[in-house]
């Protein structure tokens, strides 16, 4: 039994050391992430029960993914495993002023990908769960993972619970078009939509001269109980001033803003995910907001996906709004 339950792909990271360039490199590191694990992560990072879940092939890196998540304290009994396939692997090349970091997927053929609807038991995996968290990652790895997808977001809305979607577009997975006709169906069963300005405007055609409008809009269209937007400016490549703000009730919640230095921001969008659905289900939506913003700040902070931060490290973040040394 888990409060939060996630589904979706886990993938081996793995990249240069030193900021070196693929082509130069005789070495990698490797790590464990993914969106869905990154937050089932995360949550249970702040003291909350989570579960995953997922497809992996049962092979020493199958098994080194799950136990990742296990270490975490993360739920993995409904993981499906497979006779056949492969965990995708991402190339992450880390980038210097003037020249941005870049991606490099190699994905085709996983496991997850062949994950279709009736492998999971939900009625067992939705046992006492308070939130279902998926992204539009999961639905864009293959027709049979958007049709279990949907399944799923179905079988947590029968069993009480409420669902969580990270529209999180990926253009190398799929075209605005087939990301909108996929996504838009399953709306109508979403109570907290994360998303971004860029997001909204791609996947759902929503463009407002304001951060606000948009989220106007998107509640109007779809009736969201929250819409929740992240919002990031770009100052360099090695420091973003990081804030959210979420919109409830025809009322704004806004976040603390925070200067982040970049040692690594992959995963954070993921740890605001944790860290809002921690807040509300502990709190109200002003807590949420607050405590998803700083475990994401923190995170810009940790090498890897996976964010190491602890509750006392949110709490502190928010009481003094800075890094000062802790004694």
């Amino acid at each position: 039994m888990a409060q939060v339950v996630t589904l979706g792909e886990a993938m081996l990271r793995l990249s240069p050391p030193n900021s070196h360039k693929l082509e130069q490199t005789t070495s990698f590191d490797a790590k464990v992430g993914g969106g869905e694990l990154n937050v089932a992560v995360g949550i249970a990072r702040l003291g909350l029960s989570s579960a995953w879940v997922s497809k992996l092939p049962a092979n020493p890196i199958g098994r080194m993914v799950r136990n990742k998540a296990r270490e975490q304290g993360v739920d993995t009994s409904n993981i499906v495993w497979s006779e056949s396939g492969r965990v995708g692997i991402y190339f992450l090349e880390f980038g210097a002023h003037p020249r941005a970091s870049s991606v490099l997927y190699d994905r085709a053929g996983s496991s997850v990908s062949t994950l279709a609807p009736g492998e999971v038991d939900w009625n067992k995996a939705f046992e006492g769960c308070k939130i279902f968290h998926v992204s539009g990652i999961t639905p864009a790895l293959s027709k049979t993972c958007a049709q279990t997808t949907y399944e799923a977001m179905k079988a947590a809305k029968k069993a009480g619970a409420k669902v969580s979607f990270d529209v999180n577009y990926r253009k190398k997975l799929w075209t605005p078009e087939e990301a909108n006709e996929c996504m838009v169906p399953m709306m109508e069963l979403v109570d907290i939509l994360i998303t971004t300005e860029e997001d909204t405007a791609i996947v759902f055609g929503i463009r407002q001269d304001s951060y606000q409008e948009v989220a106007i809009k998107l509640e109007e269209r779809f009736g969201f109980e929250i819409v929740a937007i992240t919002l990031r400016e770009d100052l360099s490549v090695l420091r973003n001033n990081w804030s959210t703000f979420a919109y409830f009730e025809r009322r704004f919640h806004e976040s603390p803003k925070f200067s982040c230095e970049l040692v690594d921001r992959v995963g954070a969008g993921d740890s605001f995910t944790a860290g809002f659905i921690y807040g509300y289900l502990t709190g109200d939506v002003q807590k949420a907001i607050n405590y998803g913003t700083a475990f994401s700040a923190i995170k810009h902070s940790i090498p890897g996906d996976l964010n190491w931060a602890t509750l006392e490290d949110v709490e502190n973040l928010l009481k003094r709004g800075g890094s000062r040394i802790q004694r």
